[in-house]
């Protein structure tokens, strides 16, 4: 039997050892939360524009950077492209916003800091900072370098999951970005900067598709839509030396598209110019962002051809009529913006042929207004921010 000393003694050592024990566990519970949510590291303070909910307004923010890691670069944003993501975004048009919202997939800067093993980049160089910051990097598409199909999910640029801060990405709508070097783009230096930014969304979402079907010296390829994504694919197709066509609805786009250097424009409501190019195209590339029935375009495909839909996401309304496609090999598609290293192929191939975007600047803090001009289609063809007006 133990004496009242000693039960004493027992009950303050029993009292010690739970204590040291809820210690343990809760210090073991916070190593592995951090280590789960990554965000044992530094960060600062930027400015940034940004919504709070989908009915408002875009507005001056703060948002937190991390700082640079061993793997990472930061970059000052000089430019950032205004893409229709950004738009639907804000807005939560396709739902799953996250918010605030601070939009932005094509960035533009000068790289200000690196980490201790970037070998890619040093400070001062131009890069770029397209819409995907991160992947997984293990599976098929990964190692195929078509990190957008990543089977695991890739890391938008904004309104991702960030693995290293924990909640979600934000975007080039900001005075900074710091990103890993895997996922950064050397610009060439011989391209007008300001315009470059629209080429890390629009233009590889049309170059990843042109590439992908072969289109070559000869090919006959036509695009539907003349907009940012339309008059990128009718660039870049010309650059690889295809023979292009524009089907447009009216007549007002024609002189526009031969300017951007199409061969012809057929206006797709006129009967006889549709009968023209029947069994014409090896590749159609359709911009169009909203529903629309694509079947009277399946006729102009030849043999084996094919229509690839990079615009429109969601259910199209029309059914497909199958029998021109079985009775002639031919296919519809889908493509999404392209991997790191096809973007950076198309960044040096634009270099080469000095191919870039018909742009409009504006400043960040006309950007609600240029949502509203851009859901009219007003533009041509794209606008870019100039982010040294967010330090105004």
């Amino acid at each position: 039997m133990l004496n009242s000393s000693s039960k004493i003694t027992v009950k303050k050592t029993l009292k010690t050892l739970k204590h040291t024990a809820n210690i343990f566990f809760r210090i073991k519970f916070v190593i592995q939360l951090k280590k789960k949510r990554k965000i044992i590291m530094n960060t600062f303070n930027v400015k940034a524009f940004g919504a709070a909910s989908k009915e408002d307004d875009l507005v001056e923010m703060q948002i937190d950077r991390r700082e640079v890691t061993e793997n990472d670069i930061e970059i000052e944003i000089l430019y950032c492209g205004v893409c229709h993501s950004d738009l639907h975004t804000a807005r939560n048009d396709w739902g799953g916003t996250k918010y605030p919202s601070v939009p932005g997939h094509e960035i533009v800067g000068k790289i200000t800091k690196v980490g201790s093993e970037v070998t890619k980049f040093k400070v001062g160089d131009l890069a770029g900072v397209g819409c995907i910051v991160d992947s997984c990097k293990e599976c098929e598409s990964c190692k195929q370098d078509l990190e957008q199909y990543c089977l695991n999910g890739f890391t938008g640029t904004y309104n991702g999951n960030d693995k290293n801060l924990g909640g979600h990405t934000f975007g080039g709508y900001s005075e900074k970005v710091v990103v890993s070097q895997d996922f950064c783009l050397h610009i060439p230096e011989n391209l007008d900067l300001k315009a470059v930014a629209p080429l890390l969304c629009a233009g590889v979402t049309t170059w990843s598709p042109l590439k992908h079907w072969n289109v070559k010296e000869g090919s006959k390829v036509a695009v539907v839509g003349l907009g940012g994504l339309g008059h990128m694919a009718i660039k870049l197709a010309k650059g690889l030396g295809a023979e292009v066509t524009l089907f447009s609805r009216t007549p007002d786009k024609i002189q526009d598209a031969l300017n951007l250097g199409a061969d012809a424009v057929v206006i797709s409501t006129y009967e006889n110019e549709m009968e023209a190019v029947k069994g014409k195209f090896d590749l159609i590339i359709d911009t169009v962002p909203y529903d629309h029935d694509v079947n009277p375009y399946i006729s102009t495909l030849n043999i084996s051809g094919t229509l690839v839909l990079v615009g429109f996401i969601g259910k199209m309304g029309d059914a497909l009529f199958t029998p021109p496609m079985i009775m002639g090999r031919k296919a519809v598609a889908g493509s999404v913006i392209g991997g790191i290293k096809e973007t950076q192929e198309m960044l040096d191939f634009c270099g080469e042929h000095n191919i870039l975007p018909e742009i409009e600047m504006i400043k960040m803090q006309d950007i609600n207004t240029a949502y509203e001009r851009m859901l009219k289609s007003d533009v041509r063809y794209r606008f870019v921010i100039d982010m040294q007006s967010l330090k105004n």
